[in-house]
């Protein structure tokens, strides 16, 4: 049987995914929690139109595709508080609310950090400092893409591509909200139509294409695996794709680890 074996949110986009034994999908069709808080670089003032709808693309902040190192970065957020703590290990980089003082805490906090990296190169770049801490801790906005999505991989994709990698690879270089157990590997780069998880219906949109950011290694922020490459060269992809992309079919509602999962295929 089909079934939810592990859910994650990101309350900070490209930080630490948190684990969670249930998702509420809102009826826009974002997880509740889930990118409310984002580092934008000082040029990135305002959001882009994309279709109609406010984006804030990851090219234009801190994210893992250009900064691997924020990889290592851990973050508790509690939403009820407005409290961020953030770690490097054992230590303690900044632990603030989300009043302006704070978040010039927490933006300095991790701007010392990447500097100590070997990507504070990339901090020179124009445009770049000072990063901004934006966001209402609440509200879920800075999605890759302006749509939102809720995202899902199986579990026997990971294990297929971590068989291949000599680098650790888990579900946490592929971000995803939903991972299922009990399907074949890459079985879901196959389903369309419409998925029931638990009491949320889904239509399938599409499968993920993916970027450098799942080269990161999640515990040492460091690129140690050239998992674009291996995507295409030994799973045949045309292009380095994991995952797929789902919006909610009938509304909202809460998805909870131990859900059966039913594919009503087209």
């Amino acid at each position: 049987m089909a079934a939810v074996s592990e859910l994650f949110r990101y309350p900070i986009k490209g930080f630490t995914p948190e684990p969670r034994s249930e998702l509420v999908v809102q009826d826009d069709g974002r997880i509740a929690g889930d990118r409310v808080l984002a580092f934008r670089f000082a040029d990135a003032t305002e959001p882009e139109d994309a279709d109609g709808l406010e984006s804030w693309p990851k090219s234009r902040g801190l994210a893992l595709m250009d900064f691997p190192s924020i990889a290592r970065v851990r973050v508790a957020f509690d939403p009820q508080t407005g409290l961020v703590r953030m770690s490097d290990g054992d230590r303690l980089l900044a632990e603030a609310a989300l009043d302006e003082p704070g978040r010039r805490e927490l933006e300095a906090a991790i701007t010392a950090f990447l500097e100590q990296t070997s990507d504070a190169r990339l901090l020179q770049r124009d445009g770049i400092l000072p990063l901004r801490l934006i966001g209402d801790g609440r509200s879920a906005r800075f999605q890759d893409r302006a749509r939102g999505y809720v995202s899902l991989h199986a579990a026997a994709s990971i294990d297929a591509v971590a068989a291949v990698t000599p680098a650790r690879v888990d579900d946490r270089r592929f971000r995803s909200n939903i991972v299922v157990s009990g399907v074949a590997p890459w079985a879901e780069l196959d389903w369309t139509g419409r998925v029931r998880i638990g009491e949320v219906a889904f239509d399938v949109q599409r499968p993920i294409g993916r970027c450098a950011a799942i080269a990161a290694n999640p515990d040492t922020g460091q690129r140690d695996a050239r998992l674009l490459r291996v995507l295409t060269a030994e799973f045949g992809h045309d292009e380095p794709t994991f995952g797929i992309l789902l919006l909610p079919a009938e509304g909202g509602g809460t998805v909870r680890v131990g859900d059966e999962v039913d594919v009503d295929r087209d």
